[in-house]
């Protein structure tokens, strides 16, 4: 034990000591995450398509079904009715549904009397998709109105929107608890494969071969300075979304920590098996670029929502583990410690974080090719 603690120590020394001298290690690490989430804040937006949307009928007359029947076979909507505001509410916070459409008891009665109100709750978590669906909701309704028999006597339906755990009404905080997903999947994927890769191309892990260090120490001791640099990466992450966008956390930064660092070690684990078999730092970095940055943006949902795509996009995007995490994030970030999702999404980041790591230790052997 004495022996596995002292060459722990010496390596874990060795790899902080070159990763200190690695000027490139420590921009990607440290400067990227500050350029990103500059540029990502302040620079996008986008619109949608296929909303989930609960449709809550406490007025089930003729004249209140066909004022929100625009959601059927609508390209922009996809409708579940229920009975219930509670239903509706449970529903939008496990994120079943991005927006509530509710006919109060009286629409048809204030409808007559030319004065009807239709509530309408927007899920903020993705502020691009509120702003769409409003906007498309108010249209919806207008264009209604407007075929009814006496449409010109001054009827209207007012629209009470609210908008959920987004109180800023801002897309900005919507993109950013993605943007630290993409930065953790791009430290830990990119950094450690370029740099293992790199390795195995000078022949530093030959050399250590004929030490009495074993695999699983080897791999260890790559592990812990950058899974230390991406820490660093999320914390800058962190406090630049509060005190420059002053994006909340509503959920509890103690789960927020824990799964980030569970998302770190699949991220690391990937890495280190990008490296093993290529053993080269161009095809590692082609390799990591794709595993990484691109399906990290395109398929986790962090630029459109995945129930837009279709549906052999929708499976690629669940099997992969960004979505996952992606999905925690905003969880915690806007609406707050959904027990039963951040269980589930948590249990599903573990399996994968097992899973890449244990094959990253069953990959690395200490044999010269």
């Amino acid at each position: 034990m004495n022996g596995f603690v002292r060459r722990m120590q010496a390596l874990i020394h060795k790899e902080f000591l070159q990763l200190s001298r690695d000027s490139s290690s420590l921009l990607l690490g440290i400067v990227l995450p500050i350029a990103l989430i500059l540029i990502i804040g302040y620079g996008i937006s986008l619109d949608i398509r296929n909303i989930p949307t609960a449709v809550v009928l406490e007025d089930a007359s003729p004249k209140a079904q066909d004022a929100v029947s625009f959601v059927n076979g609508s390209a922009y909507f996809s409708p579940t009715y229920v009975t219930s505001f509670r239903e509706a509410e449970q529903l939008l916070l496990d994120r079943d549904v991005r927006v509530i459409i509710d006919v109060p008891p009286d629409f048809t009665s204030k409808l007559a009397a030319g004065e009807a109100t239709l509530r309408v709750v927007l899920d903020g978590v993705e502020a691009a998709t509120a702003m769409s669906t409003q906007g498309y909701i108010e249209s919806a309704v207008s264009s209604w109105l407007l075929r009814q028999p006496g449409a010109d006597s001054g009827a209207r339906i007012a629209l009470e929107a609210r908008m959920w755990y987004n109180d800023a009404n801002s897309s900005t905080w919507f993109f950013l608890p993605g943007l630290i997903m993409i930065i953790v999947t791009i430290i830990g994927i990119m950094l450690t494969a370029i740099v293992m890769a790199r390795e195995w191309e000078r022949g530093t892990f030959e050399s250590l071969f004929v030490t009495p260090v074993r695999p699983v120490e080897l791999v260890l001791a790559k592990i812990v300075p950058y899974f230390c640099v991406a820490l660093l990466g999320v914390f800058l992450c962190l406090f630049l979304s509060r005190f420059l966008f002053e994006v909340p956390v509503a959920g509890s930064l103690a789960v927020l920590l824990g799964l980030t660092m569970v998302y770190l070690m699949i991220a690391l684990g990937i890495g280190l098996v990008i490296s093993t078999v290529t053993k080269s730092q161009f095809l590692a970095c082609q390799s990591s670029m794709l595993v990484s940055f691109l399906p990290s943006v395109v398929l986790s949902g962090f630029v459109f929502d995945l129930r837009s795509t279709p549906a052999v996009v929708q499976v690629i995007g669940n099997v992969l583990p960004f979505s996952h995490y992606l999905t925690c994030l905003r969880s915690l970030f806007l609406s707050g410690t959904n027990a039963g999702l951040l269980l589930k999404q948590g249990g599903l980041l573990l399996l994968y974080g097992v899973f890449f790591i244990g094959a990253a230790f069953t990959m690395t052997r200490k044999k010269v090719e």
